[in-house]
């Protein structure tokens, strides 16, 4: 039965499935139905509306790009210069010179830019630069992470040979020893090891870096010749603006980003030390739209007004706020509630789910229809648009959001 409140999110996501697989596919379409629409049709600072004019507080923020809010004013003035100049052109514009000398002005450790569209892109790039650079050809990554859809990462098998994973070896999380044991098992053959600042998976807690592991991870890449790359496609921008691993004092030799670099416009940047400017000048890397101006140029407004504003310790305090106040109403409700994650990318979930999601569903389906648009298995995101008035709004939310998965499950 169709919900009258997405009466053309519905008619859209009909006419989706006769012309797209799936309709809505991936990440996007896990929370289409329901109390979620299914098409969104436009946004503005922390808020989004559908299809149906139905607004709701965003603490999705597209997935991570929305870091200064939707249309931002400075990053949209950028956009539209460029736009009025050219886009997609035989060689790059000015500005990709611009904004590769101000990510490696404010980065350390990098020497080098290089531009891409997706995280995927680069994190793949990133390992084939390690592997040119010292000659070897395995990797190792934290098991179950997720580094993009090709085919070494992709969490899920479906149409691609065993093969994809051969040149990739795994370790736990937080665990040296296992990383330890992967070049031990594999001596002189471990080409690079990337890792995430801190473990964000879906369908999981997030778990913070334990003391000592990043520099760990750093300490055994220099002492076995490996590269170190950090995946701060997800992260980046909103811990730190020199990449977020700087939080724990570690500086990677490459460092993926994409997402928030360009509040909302497609675009990925390696950023690399110079002992692997040589690799990188060698290993073949090009697309069509990987040089467009426009991106370029919203990216060098995103950077510069993150680099000149309090966004990021913002985005800290309201975060902080949010996830407090969850906390202090699901109590209320009973509910004890796992509060994960740095504040400005924070993750709620219910004790009680043990592994599963129901009442993390319940509750999210319940608090979309009072306006407020998270993720019930997704890390959430907060931009430098949330305002203390949206927290508070969104709180008041939960207070009935809460109320409602109670008499969903009474007898806890």
């Amino acid at each position: 039965m169709t919900d009258p409140r997405h009466t053309q999110s519905q008619a859209l996501y009909e006419r989706a499935r006769r012309v797209v697989p799936g309709g809505v596919y991936g990440h996007q379409g896990s929370v289409a139905g329901g109390a979620y629409p299914s098409f969104l049709g436009d946004g503005e600072g922390c808020r989004v509306r559908d299809v149906d004019g139905n607004e709701y507080i965003d603490f999705m923020c597209a997935y991570g790009p929305i870091v200064l809010g939707y249309r931002h004013p400075k990053v949209e003035e950028a956009v539209e210069r460029q736009r009025r100049r050219a886009d997609t052109m035989n060689l790059p514009g000015p500005v990709f010179v611009e904004l590769a000398e101000r990510l490696v002005e404010i980065t350390p450790g990098a020497d080098w830019a290089v531009f891409a569209k997706n995280g995927s892109d680069v994190c793949t790039w990133s390992l084939a630069v390690a592997r040119a650079a010292n000659g070897r050809e395995l990797v190792a990554m934290v098991d179950h992470t997720y580094h993009g859809i090709h085919g070494w990462c992709n969490h899920f098998e479906t149409g691609f040979p065993a093969s994809d994973r051969a040149g990739v070896r795994t370790f736990k999380w937080n665990d040296l020893g296992s990383l330890e044991r992967v070049f031990s098992e594999a001596p002189g053959q471990i080409a690079a090891v990337i890792v995430t600042p801190f473990r964000h998976e879906a369908f999981e807690s997030s778990v913070l870096p334990a003391e000592g592991f990043l520099q760990g991870v750093r300490n055994l890449c220099d002492r076995e010749g490996a590269v170190m790359i950090v995946d701060d496609v997800r992260v980046g921008f909103r811990l730190h603006i020199g990449g977020s691993t700087q939080l724990w004092g570690v500086t990677p030799d490459l460092l993926c980003y994409s997402k928030a670099v360009a509040n909302g416009y497609p675009l990925s940047v390696l950023l690399g030390a110079d002992p692997l400017r040589e690799a990188a000048s060698k290993v073949f890397m090009t697309g069509t739209f990987y040089t467009q101006s426009v991106p370029i140029a919203a990216s060098l407004a995103t950077v510069t007004e993150l680099a000149e504003t309090d966004a990021i310790a913002h985005m800290e305090a309201m975060g902080r706020r949010l996830v407090d106040g969850l906390v202090e109403r699901a109590e209320a409700r009973r509910f004890e509630v796992v509060a994960s994650g740095p504040p400005a990318i924070p993750f709620m979930t219910f004790r009680a789910d043990e592994g599963g999601f129901d009442r993390a569903r319940t509750f999210a389906s319940a608090i979309a229809k009072r306006g407020v648009f998270l993720h019930p298995i997704h890390n959430w995101f907060l931009s430098a648009a949330h305002q203390a008035r949206d927290i508070d709004a969104a709180l008041d939310a939960a207070d009935g959001a809460f109320a409602e998965t109670r008499s969903a499950f009474p007898d806890e």
